[in-house]
Parts: C-alpha cells; structure tokens; sequence
C-alpha cells in the first residue's frame, strides 16, 4: 500500500518547484506509461489497482518500486477528475543534446508557450513529423506539467525537449545555410517559399507572438495565408495548429 510519505511526495509533484527538487515527474494511463517505459526513462514508482492489467506493461527497471493501491489512495495522488488505474513516477532526464544532429536536421523552438495543451500538442506535432527535438525558452511552460504530459499522449518519450536561452541557441546555430524560420503577417506565403530540409522554425506566444530579442535573428519570414485572402475571417491560429500547419508543409516538400 501506499505510505503516508508517498502520497505527500507524488501529490506534490503536481508543482513544478517540488518537480524541480525531486527531479520526478508523474504520468497517468496505460497507453502513455507504456510508451515512456519502451522509452527506457528511469522509472521510480509504478502504481495500480488491482483492476489494473500490469502484467502487459514493458520491462520496467529493477529498482521500480510496484505498490498496489486502493481507488481512494490512487484518487489523492491523481490530477485528473477521473483517475486512471494506474499511475507512474518518473526520473526527469537530462538535458543534452547532439549539436550535430541538429545542424543537419529540423528543430522547433518555443517562445514563450504558455498553454500546457499547446505544448504537449506540439510535442505530439514533432513527434508525428519525425522532429526530434524542441527548444523551449525559459518561460514556455512547463514539460512536466501533468496537464502537459497528458496532451503528449506519449509522444514525450520520442521528441526531446530542452530548455534553453533562444537567443544564444540561434547565435550558435545560424548561419547561411542554416535558416531561421518564423511565422509573421508580413512573411512570404508558405506556400511559395522555398523550405531547407534544416534549420529551426520559431513559433511565438500565444498573445504576443515572436519576442523583440528574436524577430531579428529570423531569416526566413512565413505566412499562413487565409482563404479567400480578400475575405474576414479569424484574426490569428492557435500556435499548436499553426505549428501541424509549418511542419506538414516543410515534410511535404520531402515527398
């Protein structure tokens, strides 16, 4: 059963300062449990009712601690309204990244993100369209927000998200081969542009767009046209849409 201590620290891994000073994130359901065990992440703490099917469940780490649960105990350590059988605690992992799978490939970079569906749609996103790595700023929202690690529906455990100085990271990377891309009403149609197999695409906040610091550092300015262009019609797409939007128009170019 659950101790006293566990279900103090699981609930409190619903904030992001516990989160931070305990270096564990929680995930709910089967489907997403599976798909971050396949990921080989560290796990700590697998727990279940006995309704729950575990014995289907990836190859988990020696030190994984399984714990068998009432529906009540399971209720105080879930975030949603309908808890799931079964819970999962997890290591955050490192932050590293190979610099030069990223000069040869696409990444994303989040600026300022503050929606937690957004992000973990957008991870859901790359994952679909082979992206391996995302790019956050320090004030996107958190990966491990429960709300986040639900909207990713396990694509967390393929897409490798890192949070970082946009800024620096471009003056890094940049170069004439290696675009900058950024969506703006004032960009070139999208659809007439010519798109590098390369580079990163930079997708702003959901009020406020791409920040002062980082328009600059844009090579490459898109726009998402509407149709018919001489028509009214919404003022601005959703940042996640406008992302599925950017990444399936650069992949079809790769067809």
């Amino acid at each position: 059963m659950l101790s006293k201590n566990q279900i103090k620290l699981i609930s409190s891994l619903q904030k992001k300062k516990f989160r931070d000073q305990h270096q564990l994130f929680v995930a709910e359901g089967y489907k997403l449990i599976t798909d971050l065990l396949e990921s080989k992440l560290e796990t700590k703490y697998i727990i279940h009712t006995k309704q729950a099917i575990i014995s289907d469940l990836p190859e988990y780490n020696k030190k994984t601690e399984l714990i068998e649960c009432d529906a009540s105990d399971l209720k105080k350590i879930s975030s949603l309204k309908t808890p799931s059988d079964i819970i999962g605690v997890f290591k955050i992992p490192n932050s590293d990244f190979d610099r030069k799978n990223i000069n040869q490939s696409l990444s994303i970079l989040l600026d300022d993100v503050q929606d937690p569906g957004n992000l973990g749609t957008i991870v859901r996103i790359a994952d679909w369209f082979g992206i391996q790595h995302i790019f956050c700023s320090k004030n996107t929202v958190d990966l491990y927000n429960p709300k986040v690690i639900q909207a990713t529906m396990g694509a967390l455990a393929r897409v490798k998200v890192i949070y970082t100085d946009l800024q620096l990271l471009v003056d890094e990377f940049a170069s004439s081969d290696f675009p900058v891309y950024g969506t703006f009403l004032e960009g070139e149609t999208i659809y007439k542009s010519e798109l590098s197999t390369k580079g990163f695409i930079i997708m702003g906040n959901e009020g406020k767009g791409i920040s002062p610091a980082l328009k600059p550092l844009v090579s490459k300015k898109l726009f998402i046209p509407n149709f018919p262009s001489d028509q009214a019609t919404s003022e601005s797409l959703n940042v996640s849409v406008a992302c599925s939007i950017v990444c399936s128009e650069f992949r079809r170019r790769q067809l």
